[in-house]
C-alpha cells in the first residue's frame, strides 16, 4: 500500500512493515508452473472438454445494452484451490455458483474516462495519501506520512540494469518506487499519457476506485470464486486457463515478464508494460486476459485461511453457494490493514517471482492502494439486472 510505502512508523519494531503486492510468494518453482501435476491428460489441453463451450445467456437479457461486452458465465460447481501452490491457495474444495456475466476484458482507459466524464471522480491515487485503510485497535494508528511522499501519486516500478542495484536489506523495495503524479490517466507518472493506450487496461485504480465504476456502470466486482471459475472457462485441474502448459508449443498466450526478473524483460509476448485487452486468446468461455496484463480486484477480503472454512463445510455435506469470502481481512504479515483479494496476475509477473498468472494464484493488496499493473472487471448477475429494471 502507498502508506506503508512511504510512511515512518513511530512503533518500535513496525519498519518490518511490507507492500503487499511484490512479495516474493513461496508459491510453486518454475517446472511447477510450466505443467500442472493435477492436470488430467494432455488430451485435455489439447481438447476443451465437451461443456466448455461459450454458453448462451438467459434469453430475457440476450439483448439488454447493460450486459453488452459481456460474457455469460453459466450457474456450474467447480474445484477451487489447489493441491500445488502457495499455502492461502490449499485446500482444494468445491464450490456452487449461479450464473452471472462478466465484462470479456479488463476495464479501458476508454470506458475509465467515460465515467469519470460522466461523473467527475477523483481517484485516490489523484488526491494526497491518507491512512484509510489502517484498522482501528491495530496498533498503527501512530503511522505519518513523510512530508516528501505526503503528494498525490501512485506505485510504479524501476528499471534496474543488473542485480547489484537490488539491495538485499530492501529486497523488492528496490524495483518499486512511490511517483509522485503518477495516477490513472498518467500511467509511468506526469510526463506520460494514456493518449496511444485508450484500449489498455486502466491501472492505478485503488479497491475504491473500482467500486465506484461499478456502481455508475450497475456493476459489481466479482467474488474471488466468480473470478476463478469464469476464469477456468470450464476447464477442471488445470494451471492456466488453456491448460496446463505455460506456452504451449511456443506461443506465448499472456503477458507477463520474460528473462531475468527483474533485471531484462525480453517482451517475448510483445509487450513490455501493458498489451491492448484481446491481444491474446480468449479462454473457452470468451474472456481475455484473465491471466497476466494486470492485476484484477475481487470484492473479498483477503484472508489466508479462508479455504479452509470453506473445506470444513463441504466436509459437513453442506453445498458452498456463491460464497462471498472471509467476513473479515486478516493479513498475519501485516494483520492492522485492511486487504482486498486481486486475481490474474500481471505483466510484471515471471516463474522467478510471483508466478500470480496461474488460475489458483491469490494475491492480498491493500484496498486503497492503487499500483501501475494492477486494474479491474466487472461483473452483473439476472439479480441485479431485474432489480434494476423494476
Amino acid at each position: 500500500m502507498r502508506q506503508l510505502l512511504i510512511a515512518t512508523l513511530l512503533l518500535a519494531g513496525a519498519v518490518a512493515l511490507f507492500f503487499y503486492a511484490f512479495e516474493t510468494r513461496p508459491s510453486v518453482t518454475k517446472d511447477e508452473a510450466a505443467s500442472d501435476p493435477d492436470a488430467e491428460t494432455a488430451e485435455a489441453v489439447a481438447k476443451p472438454p465437451a461443456d466448455s463451450m461459450k454458453p448462451v445467456p438467459p434469453p430475457e437479457f440476450q439483448s439488454d445494452p447493460r450486459v453488452q461486452g459481456m460474457v455469460w458465465i453459466p450457474a456450474g460447481e467447480f474445484t477451487m484451490g489447489a493441491m500445488e501452490g502457495a499455502p492461502d491457495e490449499f485446500p482444494p474444495h468445491r464450490i456452487n455458483l449461479t450464473g452471472f456475466w462478466m465484462d470479456e476484458t479488463e476495464v479501458t482507459n476508454r470506458q475509465f474516462k467515460e465515467f469519470v466524464d460522466a461523473t467527475g471522480y477523483v481517484t485516490l491515487p489523484e488526491r494526497k495519501p491518507e491512512l484509510r485503510s489502517i484498522q482501528p485497535g491495530s496498533g498503527l494508528e501512530n503511522v505519518r506520512i513523510l512530508d516528501e511522499f505526503n503528494v498525490p501519486g501512485s506505485i510504479c516500478s524501476l528499471q534496474l540494469k543488473s542485480r547489484e542495484e537490488i539491495d538485499p536489506q530492501r529486497g523488492p523495495y528496490s524495483w518499486w518506487q512511490y511517483v509522485p503524479g503518477a495516477n490513472w490517466m498518467h500511467p509511468g507518472g506526469p510526463d506520460t499519457s494514456i493518449e496511444d493506450l485508450m484500449d489498455h487496461p486502466v491501472v492505478h485504480v485503488t479497491w475504491p476506485d473500482a467500486i465506484a465504476y461499478c456502481k455508475w456502470a450497475g456493476k459489481a466486482l466479482p467474488t474471488e470464486a466468480q473470478w476463478e471459475y469464469a476464469a477456468r472457462g470450464g476447464r477442471e485441474g488445470m494451471t492456466f486457463p488453456w491448460g496446463a502448459e505455460r506456452n504451449p508449443e511456443g506461443e506465448w498466450l499472456n503477458n507477463i515478464w520474460q528473462g531475468e526478473f527483474p533485471i531484462e524483460n525480453t517482451t517475448e509476448d510483445g509487450f513490455a508494460r501493458t498489451a491492448p485487452v484481446k491481444s491474446y486468446p480468449p479462454n473457452d468461455w470468451g474472456l481475455y486476459d484473465v491471466s497476466g496484463n494486470v492485476w484484477e480486484w475481487c470484492a473479498d477480503y483477503y484472508h489466508p485461511d479462508y479455504y479452509q472454512e470453506c473445506a470444513l463445510i463441504a466436509e459437513t455435506g453442506e453445498k458452498v453457494t456463491n460464497p462471498a469470502g472471509s467476513l473479515k481481512s486478516y493479513d498475519p504479515q501485516e494483520p492492522g490493514i485492511t486487504k482486498r483479494i486481486q486475481r490474474g496476475g500481471s505483466f510484471m509477473c515471471s516463474d522467478q517471482y510471483c508466478i500470480g498468472y496461474r488460475v489458483t494464484a491469490r494475491m492480498k493488496g491493500e484496498e486503497d492502494t492503487g499500483a501501475f499493473h494492477t486494474g479491474f472487471r466487472c461483473v452483473v448477475t439476472p439479480e441485479m439486472l431485474k432489480t434494476k429494471a423494476e
